[in-house]
């Protein structure tokens, strides 16, 4: 089966990728002084920028703050007890074009959203610090910086399975749109293909990797065994009556993410191209299963996103030393 995806035009985009990957980003980092020593030893492990463009001041409410300037892209305060220094700071930070977050440890003082001013959205409070840091903290600059996500990743590797995630769930919800409102069979494909071929690229482009011609046709072995899969998963569906529409957006979505997720186990862990290939083939196939199921039960066939907003399919990633 042909793939309807020009190697070329997949290599412009990724050239314009890897532009966005060059831009410069600086965080400021304000603390108070009563913050728990836990939540500032898991900010240390991770502010650790990869390359010159990614920048960050740390300083003391009250106590020599750090400036918040034009450059700045994102604020985090740290919360020990949430006094006024702290509400009056994040204030200033609000008042300019910074994106402003708080973080929190649950039991560590008495500071709300209110009592500093932050909205609900922009205060992450959670009983484990490192979780409150990788992964709450990674996720909210993922979603505010959308202007810069693949600079952030570049510089800041902890942001980099949020930066992905978020390019894999707008991906999704794309494809869905199109197997929803697409009447003529098939006519979708190219523009689903397309899509995750970019989706891929971007993953790869979060992680770092090289995007040239070797690569772009290894990542489009991934995007080739995906379109097989899916052609096969929709004809299927088309034999289903009424609701079909709503089926198939749902296996696009599904289909998509699960596509998505196999790709940034690839990069994450290491994996192999062919058992990525293969559990893409399970998932799709899975997809199928799930969304025949719910039509006979009379459910939303749309999938439940997982705790990353990313899911229904884990896709288990193979390790280095996986062979048996």
């Amino acid at each position: 089966m042909a793939l309807p995806v020009n190697v070329r035009d997949l290599m412009r985009a990724g050239a314009k990728l890897t532009e966005e990957r060059e831009k410069s980003v600086r965080l400021v980092v304000a603390v108070e002084l009563d913050a728990p020593d836990a939540l500032l030893a898991a900010l240390e492990d991770v502010l650790l920028p990869r390359n010159a463009r990614t920048s960050f001041e740390v300083g003391v409410v009250g106590e020599g703050a750090p400036r918040v300037t034009a450059s700045t892209d994102a604020v985090v305060g740290v919360l020990g007890g949430g006094g006024s220094a702290m509400a009056d700071y994040l204030a200033q930070a609000r008042a300019g074009d910074a994106h402003v977050v708080t973080l929190k440890l649950a039991g560590a003082g008495s500071a709300a959203p209110a009592t500093v001013g932050q909205p609900l959205d922009d205060f992450l409070e959670g009983e484990d610090a490192e979780r409150l840091v990788r992964h709450d903290l990674g996720r909210w600059l993922a979603e505010r910086m959308h202007e810069k996500r693949l600079a952030l990743a570049a510089g800041l590797g902890f942001t980099r399975p949020a930066v992905a995630g978020e390019y894999v769930k707008a991906t999704a919800w794309q494809n869905a749109l199109i197997g929803g409102v697409t009447i003529i069979p098939g006519a979708d494909m190219p523009l689903m293909t397309g899509n995750q071929a970019k989706m891929v690229l971007q993953i790869a482009a979060a992680y770092g990797e090289k995007l040239d011609m070797e690569r772009a046709k290894e990542l489009l072995a991934v995007v080739g065994g995906g379109f097989a899969f899916r052609s096969i998963a929709r004809q299927l569906l088309d034999f289903v009556p009424g609701f079909g529409w709503a089926l198939k957006a749902g296996v696009a979505y599904a289909g998509t993410t699960a596509m998505g997720k196999a790709a940034i186990a690839y990069f994450e862990e290491g994996a192999d191209i062919g058992r990525v290939v293969r559990d893409l083939e399970a998932g799709t196939l899975a997809a199928v299963e799930r969304a025949r199921a719910l039509r006979s039960g009379g459910r939303d066939p749309s999938p439940e996103p997982d705790d990353e907003g990313l899911a229904p399919y884990k896709l288990e990633a193979p390790r280095g030393d996986a062979g048996s």
